[in-house]
């Protein structure tokens, strides 16, 4: 395993190789601008798909693909700053949408679970044998315990009005309408996943999603790339590590075209698009974000070499109707 040993580079240095493996940089100043405020090692990441590769021959060591350090004839600066823009509009979209969602999601959990009791989530008969079961090792706590662990640990450093009078006029218990003020996305996804089927499923049918394994996939892909957008994160290209299950045709009739054909085994952003923009369908603050995408990712930046398909979108699937605009009516 080697050190690193590359030197630090001013703007100006930084400028000189990009020139020297073959980039167009028209307007120097320009170029200094956007350096001095993305860097060097973000933007060649926008950069990375428009680098030469060669398929190595067995008689080279192996097949394979090597990607080089040059970049192909005709790359220029603007195609970076294209597909920069381009995924920072998208990132801006994606985190709009998981507000709503997880706004939504977290009223619909509080009005299911609040019917059972105003603490359903302290009590096992919320939720499946398996979330509530001691795990094996040496930290045997239930997910469910852990969860109400953390659930703890948020109260105690909260410094929200809110809960600032449950400690002081009450026992400091709240209930699950109030609770789920407190929660992070990712805790939410976790107290849905433990539930048990009746209530996960009531939860689920409220969004027009039909079972719980499909909702429970959907909230933790969601999740993931409210992550990634989050922490600014380059999404547009990005290869799903927690990816949603796609529904079949008769479950979700929206959502077939994710099926049709021979469809990639990996999954890309639009995965995640298109079963936000199912979801928001049943939100009714949503104002025709479907339609703000759809014209997004047909602005995909003209680029040698890279397209839309790198979200994973078949661009026909933008004539679906799912992608169509439909702007909520005034109501007041």
């Amino acid at each position: 395993m080697r050190s690193y040993s590359k030197p630090w580079l001013s703007v100006d240095d930084q400028i000189d190789l990009l020139r020297a493996r073959g980039l167009i940089v028209d307007d120097r100043d320009s170029a200094s601008d956007l350096l001095s405020e993305v860097g060097y090692y973000r933007l060649t990441g926008y950069l990375y798909p428009f680098r030469r590769s060669s398929v190595r021959s067995p008689a080279d060591g192996g097949r394979g693909v090597t990607v080089e350090d040059r970049y192909r004839d005709g790359t220029s600066l603007a195609d970076g700053r294209g597909l920069l823009d381009f995924d920072r509009a998208l990132r801006a979209l994606v985190l709009e949408a998981v507000e709503r969602i997880e706004v939504a999601v977290r009223t619909r959990l509080a009005s299911v679970m609040g019917r059972c009791s105003p603490f359903a989530h302290e009590e096992r008969s919320s939720f499946t044998t398996a979330f509530t079961s001691p795990r094996p090792g040496p930290d045997d706590r239930s997910e469910h315990r852990v969860w109400l662990d953390r659930l703890r640990e948020r109260e105690v450093r909260s410094d929200e009005s809110f809960v600032r009078h449950f400690r002081e006029r009450y026992d400091g218990r709240m209930p699950i309408w109030v609770v789920t003020e407190l929660l992070e996305f990712g805790q939410v996804s976790r107290l849905y996943g433990g539930l048990r089927n009746d209530l996960a499923t009531e939860v689920a049918t409220g969004f027009d999603v039909p079972t719980k394994r499909l909702m429970r996939s959907w909230l933790a892909a969601v999740n993931y790339v409210r992550n990634v957008a989050a922490h600014q994160a380059r999404l547009f290209n990005r290869k799903l590590v927690v990816a949603p299950k796609r529904p079949t045709e008769a479950q979700v009739p929206a959502l077939a075209h994710l099926t049709w054909g021979d469809p990639p085994k990996q999954f890309g952003v639009y995965d995640v698009l298109a079963v936000m923009a199912h979801l928001l369908d049943s939100v009714p603050s949503n104002v025709d974000w479907q339609g703000r995408v759809a014209a997004l990712l047909a602005s995909f930046p003209e680029a040698p070499g890279v397209d839309v398909r790198s979200t994973g979108l078949d661009p026909r699937w933008l004539d679906e109707p799912l992608w169509r605009p439909r702007p909520r009516p005034h109501r007041g």
